[in-house]
């Protein structure tokens, strides 16, 4: 009689394992949601409306594509495990903040692309142990301000995008050790000329002009001036700003969450701009029904759980009337 209660309770054990495993995975091919190549240790998560990063990215993977999906937040250790990724990219989510030390193992990145959320401030030192770093994307979000010292660390990098914000300043020395730098977007920020903080952006511009692409598109408030023309004399008044570096805002705080994701407003985003920023292309394919807890594998899994456990309790009662 213990061998087809031992044949039972084995069925049970192994259908609940391969449950578990498929809904704990990510890579398709094991039940979850991205797309995975072993080949090029690339993980495709675009545009599947993630509200959470999935768990069990595999360790060694070396691009993360995250981009055009819902995400809010990270948690601070979202990508702690992920010490061979060399490129990231959460392009076009809903993020309003980033958690200290969020990238700290990501020790060989060489891309960061974070354009198109909706960050408000960035926590001081969020990207000092991105020391290889070639390429960092911030542009189209809400920043207010930067930290003092916020690209100190990036010696490698040769593009930094910061277009599409609500810069009125930066700190003094921000650009001074970015000595690989090639690249810089500053227009469409409302750089406020009149203060005596804009002449450090003015004399860095006026210095790097003809070395740095596209900092002489940078215009005070309104488009009257370009920032390179202010002279000390324009810039006369010390002005003193509201420390937006690491607060958040009280309209997001206040605001009612909502459990219907539908109630939350899609971002300002002029999507001409973003597309053709971002090189987008439509997809073939978009998801019709919203992303459930469990993968279309993972109710396979349970399905099946189910169809084993009714199997053994059948075999379990046969095998009691023959004896």
């Amino acid at each position: 009689m213990m061998g087809p209660v031992l044949a039972a309770c084995l069925l049970i054990i192994l259908s609940t394992a391969w449950i578990s495993q498929a809904n704990g995975a990510t890579c398709k091919k094991d039940g979850g949601v991205c797309t995975c190549n072993d080949q090029t240790k690339n993980v495709d998560c675009s545009n599947i409306k993630l509200t959470a990063i999935p768990s069990n990215i595999p360790t060694d993977t070396d691009r993360l594509v995250l981009n055009y999906n819902k995400l809010r937040e990270l948690e601070p250790t979202a990508f702690h495990g992920l010490k061979e990724l060399t490129y990231l990219d959460l392009d076009g989510n809903k993020l309003q903040t980033l958690p200290p030390g969020v990238f700290d193992h990501l020790v060989e990145l060489d891309e960061l692309h974070l354009n198109y959320n909706n960050l408000r401030s960035l926590p001081p030192g969020v990207f000092d142990h991105l020391t290889k770093l070639t390429i960092l994307g911030l542009g189209g979000n809400q920043l207010q301000s930067l930290p003092d010292g916020v690209f100190d660390k990036l010696s490698q990098l040769q593009k930094l995008y910061l277009q599409e914000n609500q810069l009125r300043r930066v700190p003094e020395g921000a650009f001074d050790f970015l000595s690989s730098l090639s690249d810089v977007t500053l227009d469409t920020n409302p750089w406020d000329c009149s203060c005596r903080d804009i002449l450090y952006l003015s004399n860095w511009i006026r210095e790097k002009k003809g070395t740095v692409s596209n900092i002489e598109a940078a215009e005070c408030d309104g488009g009257t001036k370009a920032v390179l023309e202010i002279t000390e004399e324009e810039a006369a008044e010390d002005c003193v700003y509201p420390n937006t570096t690491t607060a958040i805002p009280t309209t997001i705080i206040t605001t009612p969450a909502s459990s219907n994701d539908d109630d939350i407003p899609e971002l300002p985003v002029p999507q001409e701009n973003f597309q053709k920023f971002l090189g987008y292309q439509e997809p073939d394919h978009l998801p019709t029904q919203p992303q459930c807890l469990m993968s279309i594998s993972g109710y396979l899994g349970l399905m099946m759980f189910f169809v084993l456990i009714s199997a053994a309790i059948l075999y379990v009662i046969h095998f009691l009337k023959k004896a």
